[in-house]
């Protein structure tokens, strides 16, 4: 495997762990956009994975993008590579968690609520203040009013404010909530959680949930419950969880 030159990965049960890793603020280049985006598709391609945490070393989980990749003659550049990490995130097959220890603003922020869940320390502090510097996030326009509501959203982009863990708590758009003392622990909790799982499982919870986004009541009912008995129905992992539980005792995934 290529060494990482801005993330450090470990993976462990099905779990991979990539730490963002570019001091002091890890602070998003196109280089390193770039070689995370091509981590996280290395690791979609793993039948054995159950989910992938984004952690950030250093006083900040991410402090944004270089201002200087936003200059005109880099904009264009810049916002393709980025916009190619967040699709990349969103096409991740297993659960993503933003495990959010400082900082985490501009880019970072979108990053963030760019994964299925965010997990935050009751030190980290959020924020969009791209206005301040006479910009607009594009991916958080998009993306925020679907977590917090278009008025939060416009709340959010236009002041370009600092909230802390406990703000974006009550608006929902942070899931898990831990003061930073036991931010390890809690963070193990969760991904213990769903290491538990079959790996096949997880993959069609995940699928469940993100194929049905904005459907219609009628035609997303009528394609989950496809999905239920057509796909779910036929794996030996879900008649592996049946027996099981009438037998009482641990489940053996067969990941199939």
């Amino acid at each position: 495997m290529t060494a990482l030159k801005f993330h450090e990965l470990s993976i462990d049960k099905g779990v991979a762990r990539i730490v963002l890793n570019r001091p002091k603020h890890n602070v998003f280049n196109i280089e390193m956009m770039q070689e995370l985006t091509a981590q996280l598709a290395a690791l979609d391609g793993d039948a054995e994975s159950k989910c992938v945490v984004i952690a950030g070393q250093g006083p900040s989980w991410c402090a944004g993008v270089e201002v200087s990749d936003h200059k005109p003659e880099m904009a264009a550049d810049m916002i393709r590579v980025f916009n190619a990490l967040l699709k990349q995130i969103h096409a991740l097959a297993v659960p993503s968690i933003a495990a959010v220890h400082g900082a985490c603003l501009g880019g970072g922020m979108e990053v963030a609520i760019a994964c299925d869940m965010v997990m935050a320390s009751t030190a980290a502090v959020f924020g969009q203040p791209e206005i301040k510097l006479g910009f607009l996030p594009p991916y958080a326009a998009v993306r925020l009013p679907q977590l917090v509501g278009p008025a939060r959203a416009v709340e959010i982009c236009t002041t370009g404010r600092r909230y802390s863990a406990e703000d974006m708590h009550r608006m929902g758009l942070v899931a898990d909530l831990v003061p930073p003392e036991a931010f390890d622990d809690g963070l193990g909790k969760l991904v213990k959680e769903i290491q538990h799982c079959s790996p096949l499982i997880i993959r069609l919870n995940k699928k469940a949930v993100t194929q049905h986004l904005d459907m219609a009541l009628d035609a997303a009912m009528e394609s989950v419950s496809d999905l239920f008995l057509n796909q779910l129905m036929r794996t030996a992992d879900t008649l592996e969880g049946i027996r099981s539980f009438e037998e009482k005792r641990r489940p053996v995934w067969q990941n199939r």
